[in-house]
């Protein structure tokens, strides 16, 4: 669907915060499932975290993010989503070998613009739910700057800008035909 548009990148690239400024803006966001995740099961003694039980935290993101597509349709014009379907099937499918991203993928069509938010080691933070460290967050990076393109859709790597800068660029970029 042309007007669910795809937020994706490195890990603790900015793109929560962008996503923050889009909603300020007025637009309908999706929240990333991956944070969601690990919100719930560090609150409780849930174990499909990314550093315990990967496979599990994926087919729960994986789960989520289908959920979250329900959700959208009903929601007027653009939605953004901070990561989601796609993001999570990729890394299933390095991991496992599935062909998970190919099925997921042909069930659903985003935006044919992707917009991916480079490492950027200055702003890079570890904390209580994203516990891997930058070079972990630059292969994830490396693994969707060739899935995204691979599956057809036009990958537009954001400039480290100003968060207003940003969504200026993506909100003209999405703009065009």
């Amino acid at each position: 669907m042309d007007r669910f548009i795809i937020i994706s990148g490195c890990s603790g690239g900015g793109k929560s915060t962008l996503l923050e400024e889009l909603a300020r803006r007025g637009f309908s966001v999706i929240e990333e499932p991956g944070r969601r995740i690990v919100a719930a099961e560090l609150a409780g003694d849930g174990k499909a975290l990314p550093w315990i039980d990967a496979e599990a935290f994926l087919r729960k993101a994986i789960a989520l993010s289908l959920e979250d597509l329900q959700r959208a349709r009903a929601l007027p014009g653009r939605v953004f989503f901070d990561r989601g379907l796609l993001d999570a099937a990729s890394a299933l499918a390095a991991m496992s070998g599935e062909p998970v991203l190919q099925q997921l993928a042909g069930q659903w069509q985003f935006h044919a613009q992707v917009f991916l938010t480079p490492p950027w080691p200055e702003i890079y933070r570890q904390d209580a739910e994203r516990q891997h460290g930058l070079d972990a967050a630059i292969e994830e990076y490396e693994r969707l700057l060739r899935d995204y393109p691979a599956l057809g859709y036009k990958v537009v790597e954001l400039p480290k800008v100003s968060v207003g800068e940003r969504a200026d660029l993506l909100l003209d970029r999405v703009a065009q035909p």
